[in-house]
């Protein structure tokens, strides 16, 4: 599988986001060559979380909205499979950060909800509600699961997609914070035996700053691919799944896991 990563700034203009998002893949798509194109969270709007303010409702969509039409569109003029992130209008009043992925031929072929909304610098929670599955889904021979944004600081996030089977873990982001941030993303790779692609949003929105550093890893926490802090870009690379098998057996965690022992990572409230 051949996979890129836009990494873009959105603007106040929802249409020309929109616009621009499908320009990126449609270039992802012909110069690039990828079979899967991942867009980054909240792709078509202006980081919206970062002010407190009920207008921003309005900026949610649903399933059949103009945002997800144009990119099924795009997917099926370009026979590529796309993971497009917005803001979902599941009813009024309940609404979500929901990831679609599109098949090539245009179709919505599974949907992640983010489970963990951030709200320490943010204030997501105002916004939309937590998904509560960690489901994983097949592509072709490829098995892959998303997790969003701040969904990936958890190292529980990736390892519960992983144990579900994914070998390909796709993490769309919108996050200023540059620190560590390749590091840890690595590391979910590298723990898990998995390829990721996480495609971030870079530049001024509003009065945020996002910190780019969009990247392509390999199980073993190589990075294949990376972009800048500062540019709009793409990037892109070949994926092999011998390489996921090669990895989970040079680093056994998964025969060398105690499940039996790990009840406090469940446990709603700590021993101490």
């Amino acid at each position: 599988m051949r996979v890129a990563a836009v990494q873009m700034t959105s603007g106040a203009d929802v249409a020309e986001n929109r616009a621009r998002a499908c320009r990126e893949i449609a270039s992802a798509a012909t110069l690039h060559r990828a079979d899967l194109v991942v867009l980054p969270e909240f792709f078509n709007t202006l980081y919206f979380a970062q002010y407190q303010d009920k207008a921003q409702f309005a900026l949610a969509e649903p399933e059949d909205g103009p945002t997800l039409a144009a990119v099924r569109e795009e997917a099926r003029r370009h026979k590529v499979a796309v993971i497009a992130t917005l803001y979902e209008m599941a009813a009024p009043g309940l609404y979500f950060d929901t990831a679609f992925h599109i098949d090539p031929a245009g179709e919505i072929v599974f949907r992640y909800r983010k489970v963990h909304p951030a709200a320490v610098l943010s204030l997501e929670k105002l916004y939309f509600r937590y998904g509560a599955r960690f489901d994983t889904y097949r592509v072709g021979e490829w098995q892959l699961g998303i997790g969003i944004c701040y969904d990936m600081a958890f190292p529980e996030t990736a390892r519960s997609l992983a144990i579900n089977g994914a070998e390909l873990l796709i993490a769309p982001y919108a996050t200023s914070r540059t620190a560590m941030f390749q590091e840890v993303l690595r590391t979910r790779a590298f723990e898990n035996g998995s390829f990721l692609v996480a495609a971030n949003k870079v530049g001024r929105e509003g009065d945020w700053t996002f910190g780019g550093q969009s990247l392509i890893v390999d199980p073993t926490g190589t990075v294949l691919a990376t972009a800048d802090a500062r540019e709009q870009t793409i990037i892109a690379a070949d994926l092999a799944r011998e390489a996921v098998v090669r990895a989970r057996i040079d680093f056994p965690t998964r025969r060398d896991r105690r499940p039996e022992l790990y009840g406090a990572i469940t446990a709603e409230v700590p021993n101490r």
